[in-house]
């Protein structure tokens, strides 16, 4: 069997790369817009003081701000026009794909196709502004120039999200994964110069820092093998008589993943459990004694905190696989075209059989994501490592990363069909 990279090779036809202009472009309108993200995260609000800031993230940076940090690659921390990032639009998105799961009128609106999708889009786009308004209005709450900050931080984020959605159309990858993947690879390095200096005064040893980037390394090649595997269900299709002719009879596959929530769990865990102990501080000393005792068994490494973090992560994995899949419309879907799962009949049987499979995947991935969060997190509570090393920021660089080379493969691959077509087209005319 190929080892990964052998594949990887095999796919990306570099000789074929080189010819494809259309995919160069698209690539080139990818790094120029990313370009033009990472210099807005550099561009201030007016009115900050950068001491005073730096003295707010320093108290806080183990809690919720150091990780929404992270997301937006710095930008928050410096106080920039794009301080909240994409994260508004990300919430939103949640937002409707919950209500889509619990709303009949948006149910029936995401079966339209093409018109409701758009539909539901635009809906997105207004609860990005409306989160992003309110998200806004607590930062400048903080920094009294409110107005002004408010329509700057909306506009960033507005700004952002048509940034992203023109990488999507015009680009290569999901813009929006994009966005958060290349504000966390920005600050890699400095993370990365962060732990070596830790190393140099003492506070970390040097075993100490082979074995986290060794682990890193491990994880990644984890992340990687779990992610691409699949339980590939059989999907057999009958054979129909028309005329004197057999048609069908084909079968073809339905892939399920082992972690089909992605990285939702481990983000919405971390912001629930983060957000309490970030206000607690903000009002430390001045609050009841009994709210001081519970920061402390809230704090990271503590043990009531790790229950209740691998708790929910586990609970988002199974809640968000059942809003992003259903058995019953895929059983639907098959029994519509004529599709089964042989042995299985259709219908409610193989509503059930679908559940049945997705539940024990789902457990698996619970599992994989809970292993993946709870080591880093150790790491991070005990040893002052940074969140750039944490599971959730290298779920998010890896699977993005795969994301875009699978859609820079279709792309070579679509450039070679429409270059075989051709030469058909000329030998047909000669």
């Amino acid at each position: 069997m190929a080892s990964a990279a052998e594949q990887f090779a095999s796919n990306l036809n570099f000789g074929a790369f080189a010819k494809a202009t259309e995919l160069k472009k698209r690539i080139w309108f990818t790094l120029g817009a990313l370009i033009i993200y990472r210099l807005g995260t550099y561009i201030p609000l007016p009115g900050i003081n950068p001491a005073v800031l730096q003295d707010i993230f320093k108290q806080n940076q183990g809690g919720v701000l150091g990780m929404f940090d992270m997301f937006a690659g710095g930008a928050l921390s410096r106080m920039t026009i794009f301080a909240l990032n994409i994260m508004p639009y990300i919430s939103a998105s949640i937002i409707m794909q919950l209500m889509t799961a619990v709303s009949p009128q948006l149910e029936a609106l995401k079966k339209e196709g093409e018109t409701g999708r758009k539909k539901i889009n635009q809906y997105t786009r207004y609860g990005t502004v409306l989160i992003a308004a309110l998200q806004a209005y607590g930062i400048s709450a903080g920094i009294f120039f409110r107005f002004q900050v408010v329509v700057t931080l909306v506009g960033g984020t507005i700004f952002l999200m048509w940034l992203g959605e023109q990488i999507t159309a015009r680009g290569v990858g999901n813009g929006i994964s994009l966005i958060i993947f290349s504000g966390i690879v920005a600050n890699l390095p400095s993370a990365l110069a962060g732990t070596l200096e830790l190393g140099r005064t003492g506070a970390l040893s040097t075993g100490f820092i082979i074995l986290l980037l060794l682990m890193s390394v491990g994880v990644i090649f984890f992340i990687v093998f779990v992610e691409r595997a699949q339980r590939r269900i059989l999907i057999q299709y009958p054979k129909r008589q028309r005329g004197n002719k057999m048609s069908g009879g084909e079968s073809s596959h339905l892939p399920l993943k082992i972690n089909t929530a992605g990285v939702i769990p481990p983000i919405f865990a971390s912001s629930l459990l983060l957000m309490p102990i970030t206000v607690i501080g903000f009002s430390a000393g001045t609050g009841p004694e009994w709210l001081t005792q519970a920061a402390a068994y809230l704090g990271r490494g503590q043990p009531v905190y790790l229950i209740l973090y691998i708790s929910m992560v586990v609970f988002f994995a199974f809640f968000y696989t059942a809003v992003v899949f259903n058995p019953a419309d895929t059983a639907d879907n098959l029994k519509k075209y004529g599709g089964f799962i042989p042995g299985i009949r259709p219908g409610k049987n193989t509503t059930e059989y679908l559940d049945w499979v997705l539940t024990r995947l789902t457990v698996v991935g619970a599992a994989y994501l809970a292993a993946i969060c709870l080591l880093p997190e150790l790491l991070i509570s005990r040893y002052s490592v940074p969140f750039y090393f944490g599971g959730t920021s290298l779920l998010i660089v890896v699977t993005v990363t795969m994301d875009t080379v699978a859609q820079v493969q279709s792309h070579l691959l679509a450039h070679q069909y429409e270059g075989l077509i051709k030469k058909s087209k000329l030998r047909g005319r000669r």
